[in-house]
């Protein structure tokens, strides 16, 4: 079971909601903006770039995708992000920064410096943030992503994707080969 806590506000018309499973798994959040349609809310399912979203590395779209996505959802008047604890499509922090050697010194690509230590293309699994929907009593959503796996696992619990928003962002010379990567090699939008 997941429990829910209101903690605390932000300069954007925001409440971060807490969710935490009795056994051991990191914690997850939801953060929502403004006051969304809980009838087809503006949802954006992002997993954590420590990376990205906090040293603001060039290296991937993550951070520009979160704020891209804040902002659409407060000129909509609200949304709700999940910031799943997913680093690094699931390998976690550690093994991230392990394949990002490999796309250094073997000019590997994400997808094969995955493959190099073992893992799947993406090993995200979405069953927190469907606990989280159902904890917020959400059946229905507008989902902003660029990529359309993640929205079939979504689809697979039984949540009604209304409509897919992909989230473009800048390219620059050290993403343009992950975009890239993604949109190939995973089938992402880009």
């Amino acid at each position: 079971p997941l429990f829910l806590k209101n903690c605390c506000n932000a300069n954007v018309n925001s409440n971060i909601n807490i969710y935490r499973s009795d056994i051991g798994e990191p914690e997850h959040y939801a953060l929502i903006i403004g006051e969304p349609d809980y009838s087809n809310p503006l949802v954006r399912i992002h997993s954590s770039c420590y990376t990205g979203d906090l040293l603001d590395s060039l290296s991937c779209d993550c951070r520009s995708q979160l704020h891209l996505s804040i902002k659409l959802m407060v000129e909509n008047k609200g949304g709700i992000i999940l910031y799943l604890a997913q680093d690094g499509r699931g390998i976690g922090l550690t093994n991230k920064i392990r394949t990002y050697q490999l796309q250094i010194q073997y000019n590997f690509d994400t997808v094969d410096a995955n493959r190099f230590f073992g893992f799947e293309d993406d090993e995200r699994v979405f069953i927190a943030a469907i606990k989280i929907l159902e904890k917020l009593g959400i059946s229905k959503l507008q989902l902003l992503t660029n990529n359309p796996n993640k929205a079939e696992e979504i689809k697979k619990y039984g949540i009604n994707i209304t409509k897919i928003l992909p989230i473009f962002v800048d390219i620059n010379q050290h993403n343009i080969n992950y975009i890239n990567t993604k949109a190939k090699r995973l089938g992402h939008v880009s």
